[in-house]
């Protein structure tokens, strides 16, 4: 990234950037940032290769067939189903897109992956016109394209294909394509995704993998992301309590459905976080996605997976339902308390460092005088961003002069001290009834 970001511990930075500190007490405008937005790796049977690409909730529900090769009720996307639920934006990354494309004499298909071997071919002579050909692009058994053409230069390639030179035109049942093939995934995919991440903008990261290495690789680029760019956000893995960092969510259960990993319902913990709002938690939320979901454990297991930093899922009468919003932290300190478990505090502080930073970064940073008036102006819209947390009752007891913005070490560098206090959901209930 262009510009510097992270924390810091003395007035040192080399690069122009935002530096924001949270402890625990002993366009640019002032407006708080829409959440809902995911990214995941995933492995695909069919979609674009090399690339991260954007789908909104709207394109998964019309497009799925066109993006992901399946239709929107397939069981292939119960997970991708489980994330959209609760993502509005979600940026995807095909891992194992090395592939092959499958095809026959007639074209090739666009993407590499199983998925092309459904695709076929069917050929007839119109009905009103003997000179035409209608020529179906069908994808298992639905009908993904058509052109009437008089010869096989006229046709266009589609969304599903592309057309081979060359060709000639007959009246053919339907001619399969064959050949096509799943890449397989290694380290350096995963690694070319999270480079390719670093451009992007998301609130929650999400991966489906269950061995250590892989996970550790995820964990340690959130904490270098969050910690040394200031990246806000935070990671969904499953099984990996042992990250004890603030930035990182660990899944404690798993599906009993047949053929889909242990580490599946980070598709819902992926969505569920992102697009919960800055003033909300997921606490006791329902479970509403497709999976049958494990829950085992005895309330001794659920007392113990708070204390560990688990993600729990637990049943509540006929319902399965979060036990508690939290991340892996476990360890604190005198700077880092236990408010700082809760995902619904990482949500506060992550909409303050996310959207101050993209307040300074357009709109003062190299425009406005380090001088009285041009702090007076940052200080002036960090307040009333705040307010607008207070307004919608994530933070509490704020006042203006909480917030202070002065001249650092150097002409070029502004020292803001921030105090807020974060509202949390309720969790508990303690009561007393005197009864006479």
């Amino acid at each position: 990234m262009a510009l510097g970001g992270g924390t810091f511990l003395v007035q040192n930075k080399e690069l122009p950037g935002t530096y924001i500190n949270f402890v625990s007490k002993s366009a640019a405008i002032a407006t708080l940032s829409e959440r809902g937005i995911a990214t995941m790796p995933l492995e695909l049977d069919w979609g674009k290769e090399g690339e991260i690409f954007e789908v909104t909730s709207g394109d998964f529900q019309k497009n799925s067939m066109e993006i992901f090769g399946y239709e929107y009720s397939s069981d292939k996307l119960k997970g991708l189903r489980d994330l959209f639920l609760n993502t509005q934006t979600f940026y995807g990354y095909r891992l194992n897109g090395s592939g092959k494309k499958a095809c026959n004499e007639l074209a090739e298909a666009l993407y590499c992956g199983v998925r092309g071997n459904d695709l076929k071919i069917v050929i007839q002579v119109n009905a009103d016109d003997e000179s035409l050909f209608d020529v179906k692009t069908i994808l298992g058994t639905d009908v993904v394209d058509e052109q009437t053409v008089a010869d096989a230069g006229s046709l266009a390639d589609n969304k599903f294909l592309k057309w081979k030179s060359g060709i000639t035109l007959e009246a053919a049942a339907a001619i399969p394509m064959t050949g096509g093939e799943n890449g397989e995934v290694s380290g350096a995919d995963h690694q070319a995704y999270l480079d390719r991440a670093e451009s992007f903008t998301f609130n929650t990261m999400g991966v489906v993998v269950t061995d250590d290495t892989t996970k550790s690789l995820y964990a340690a680029y959130c904490k270098r992301l969050r910690d040394e760019m200031g990246v806000k956000f935070q990671l969904v893995l499953y099984d990996y309590a042992k990250a004890d960092f603030m930035g990182v969510i660990s899944v404690n259960n798993k599906p009993l459905d047949e053929g889909w990993s242990e580490a599946s319902l980070v598709y819902w913990v992926t969505g569920a976080s992102a697009g919960c709002a800055v003033n909300k938690s997921n606490q006791n939320r329902k479970y509403d996605g497709d999976f049958i979901i494990e829950t085992p454990h005895t309330q001794n297991q659920l007392k113990a997976a708070i204390k560990a930093g688990k993600f729990t899922f637990h049943k509540v009468g006929a319902d399965v339902r979060v036990l508690e919003d939290i991340n892996t932290m476990v360890t604190t300190s005198d700077t880092m308390g236990d408010i700082f478990k809760d995902n619904q505090t990482i949500r506060v502080i992550d909409q303050i460092g996310n959207d101050i930073a993209v307040l300074f970064n357009t709109k003062y940073l190299g425009v406005v005088p380090n001088d009285a008036p041009g702090r007076i102006s940052l200080w002036s819209d960090i307040v009333k961003h705040h307010e607008q947390l207070q307004d919608i009752r994530a933070i509490e007891n704020f006042s203006d002069a909480d917030v202070k913005v002065d001249q650092g070490d150097t002409k070029k560098t502004v020292v803001v001290s921030d105090l807020v206090t974060v509202v949390n959901a309720m969790g508990k209930l303690y009561m007393t009834i005197t009864v006479a």
